[in-house]
């Protein structure tokens, strides 16, 4: 699919902000003061911006309150209701810690809410039978890993940020190998799609447009084998050395190299994760 810069800056920054608060109402780590201002407004900012970030992807941006009316049936509709649930939840909790007082059980729930915000972002892939690259379990569980992780980076919390970056590049090593087989084991041909195989071998005599359209222009994308192998490395990598960065330099600056190479690596995997994943009606363009 095309993977357009918006939604990977939405995903990307607003997964890191609500891991961050996420940690920071669990109270494992708890600012005071001034400190908790600049703690939670920069996760507020990274949520809150990367959120709408996600906005510019849309045809028309001023309709973006419409995502508020299917919940019953919507992945994305569960996102905003839960985000806009998280960031209320969360200043209580940020207004207490101004003062000096703990999170407290309403601090878990506010966490809850906000790792419940990043569940709902990652379904809204998963829950997608028509992308199969998509279609299984390690997905959400990747996301949430990436929160966790760019989260710990920043509060710091170096033990817990190593432990999580390395999972993070085990589960991204194999879901890159699930990712990989998961098109030719769901079965779907150019046969299956258009219904003649039962007929023979159909093939793509001409394209069904002349020109392109919003299915070749989104839902189709080819990437080059040599230039994702390239970027799998660079993301592996970039969570990997946080681990490496963070007990080496127990500083500020530490955490602004561990941060820069965590960010590195999840914009090199969520630019992969939309560029490698192949749409079922690529099927009808021969472009699979």
């Amino acid at each position: 699919m095309n993977p357009a810069p918006s939604v990977i800056i939405f995903t990307v920054l607003s997964g890191l902000g609500f891991g961050y608060l996420a940690w920071l109402c669990a109270g494992l780590a708890t600012p005071a003061g001034i400190g908790a201002f600049l703690a939670f407004g920069a996760g507020y900012a990274l949520a809150a911006g990367g959120l709408l970030a996600s906005t510019f992807h849309l045809g028309q941006p001023k309709r973006a309150w419409r995502a508020f009316t299917q919940w019953r049936s919507s992945w994305l509709s569960r996102e905003a209701w839960v985000s806009v649930a998280a960031l209320l939840a969360v200043a209580p909790v940020a207004l207490g810690a101004l003062a000096g007082k703990e999170p407290g059980l309403w601090g878990l729930v506010a966490a809850a809410l906000c790792l419940g915000t990043v569940l709902c972002t990652s379904m809204i892939y998963a829950q997608l039978a028509t992308v199969p690259r998509w279609n299984h379990p390690l997905v959400p569980v990747t996301f949430q890993l990436f929160a966790l992780a760019g989260g710990a980076i920043l509060l710091p919390l170096p033990l817990v940020a190593a432990v999580l970056g390395v999972v993070l590049a085990g589960v991204l090593a194999i879901g890159f190998r699930i990712g990989d087989a998961r098109f030719a084991g769901a079965g779907s041909t150019l046969a299956t799609a258009t219904g003649l195989g039962r007929i023979g071998a159909p093939r793509v005599f001409e394209q069904p447009h002349t020109g392109g359209n919003y299915l070749t222009r989104e839902m189709i994308h080819v990437v080059g084998r040599r230039h994702a192998a390239r970027l799998r490395r660079i993301a592996v990598a970039g969570v990997v050395l946080p681990a490496l960065i963070l007990p080496l330099l127990p500083s500020v600056a530490g955490v602004a190299l561990a941060l820069c190479a965590h960010l590195v690596g999840a914009f090199a995997a969520r630019w992969l994760f939309f560029a490698e994943a192949e749409h079922v009606v690529g099927l009808y363009y021969g472009r699979r």
